[in-house]
């Protein structure tokens, strides 16, 4: 899928702003943020079609896939063995995670250090699958997602990871299942890690997805999620219809809720 051109907020978003800016103005509660969650397997595009998503929306983006990838990067930094499940879970209080939402201004941190980039490494990739297996550690951070979610400045958020429209955000009104073929998926995982073989790259996938599916049913649209399954969309399209389904679920809603 191909970088995306510079996308405007929508008329929504702009309209959700001012809105809230006005309750904000009256000293009336602001609407609680739309929490638009979005699950699916490695290699899909979650992270980089759901920013692109977030900014044509005028909403925050959360990328809690970082988060285990940050856990990781401090664990391999403090000499941790992330296969010891009771040793990651004595580490995790001391992990000192921050992550910034704003589309256009996303980092990662880890106590002082600027892991953004860090987090991407082979070394890293290979023990996201250890820690994020330990359901005690998903419990943890599943939390501090909804914290995040719940707290954002933004009109909307959308949120994106693994189980994120069946736990972490079940509730949320707009929930999707973004999906692509085996092929099209290793092929834009080879795209995003540069430093690992095609090889190497399609066999750290299927691992990931075997691992993950231990925990997780990240293929199957659970009910009332929709499936958007982007094997023959460009980036454009795919983040397109994003947008449209995001669109169309929050003006059902509201009809409904008007009505």
């Amino acid at each position: 899928m191909n970088a995306p051109a510079d996308q405007e907020p929508t008329a929504m978003a702009k309209a959700m702003a001012a809105a809230k800016a006005e309750a904000e103005s009256e000293g009336r509660a602001p609407a609680v943020p739309i929490v638009v969650a979005i699950d699916g397997p490695a290699g899909s595009g979650k992270s980089s079609v759901s920013r692109a998503a977030a900014r044509a929306l005028g909403f925050a983006y959360l990328d809690t896939g970082a988060a285990y990838r940050a856990l990781s990067w401090d664990l391999l930094d403090r000499g941790v063995d992330a296969s010891d499940s009771a040793a990651v879970l004595a580490a995790i209080d001391d992990f000192d995670f921050g992550i910034g939402t704003d589309p256009d201004d996303y980092w990662v941190g880890v106590g002082e250090a600027d892991v953004t980039e860090a987090i991407r490494e082979p070394r890293v990739t290979a023990v996201v699958s250890l820690v994020a297996r330990v359901p005690e550690v998903r419990e943890w951070l599943n939390d501090r997602f909804r914290g995040v979610m719940a707290t954002t400045p933004f009109p909307g958020i959308v949120a994106e990871g693994r189980d994120i429209t069946t736990v972490v955000a079940p509730g949320a009104p707009v929930r999707i299942l973004l999906t692509a073929s085996e092929e099209a998926r290793m092929g834009r995982r080879s795209k995003e890690l540069t430093g690992e073989s095609a090889a190497d790259v399609g066999q750290a996938l299927r691992s990931r997805d075997k691992a993950d599916s231990r925990v997780v049913d990240f293929m199957n649209a659970a009910d009332g999620v929709l499936t958007v399954d982007s094997t023959e969309l460009d980036f454009d399209q795919t983040v397109a219809a994003v947008v449209e389904v995001v669109t169309s679920r929050t003006s059902r809603t509201a009809r409904t809720s008007h009505g």
